[in-house]
């Protein structure tokens, strides 16, 4: 499972650099040249669409969402338990929303052109199918694994801490 994420990870960073190449180079042959790539715009719009989706699904193995562990800190095990499994409930349902109106809107993107580069808009919306499969398959697995008992305390309290540097602390002056 590990060189499917590193494979993710790498065409995350294969998008990214393709999509910093495209509107850098375009922004400098506006500029010095006063032309452009005309599908750059429309291409680095797609990749970025990807790198979102894509993401989430990274985001979701790693804890890296947002969320909000105070309250469910206070709780005993099983109210930690019962908290996942609802959380895991809500984002299974989430995800099979966005399955089924992907699904339901595939035939229109299928049959509806980019207006530059003329790629079926189902390149585009397609990664839904992906993002959503994926994040509904780690949420099955975790749900799973907390109705069973199997889960980890650390596991039910599976948010990034913040990045942020502390403040520190200025020692008030003595001094008056």
């Amino acid at each position: 499972m590990n060189r499917v994420f590193q494979a993710i990870e790498t065409l995350l960073a294969l998008l990214l650099a393709g999509m910093v190449v495209m509107v850098f180079g375009n922004v400098v042959l506006r500029y010095v040249f006063n032309s452009g790539i005309t599908v750059s715009e429309e291409l680095s719009r797609i990749f970025f669409v990807w790198i979102t989706f894509i993401g989430a699904v990274v985001a979701m193995r790693d804890g890296s969402h947002l969320g909000m562990d105070t309250f469910v800190r206070a709780l005993t095990r099983r109210g930690k338990i019962a908290c996942c499994v609802l959380s895991q409930g809500l984002i299974l349902i989430c995800c099979a929303m966005l399955l089924r109106g992907t699904w339901l809107q595939h035939e229109v993107n299928a049959s509806t052109l980019a207006p530059v580069t003329e790629i079926p808009m189902i390149w585009v919306h397609g990664v839904v199918y992906l993002s959503a499969s994926g994040i509904g398959l780690h949420a099955l697995v975790k749900l799973w694994r907390a109705v069973t008992g199997q889960i980890s305390d650390s596991e039910l309290l599976e948010i990034s801490e913040s990045e942020e540097i502390p403040p520190v602390h200025v020692a008030e002056s003595v001094d008056r």
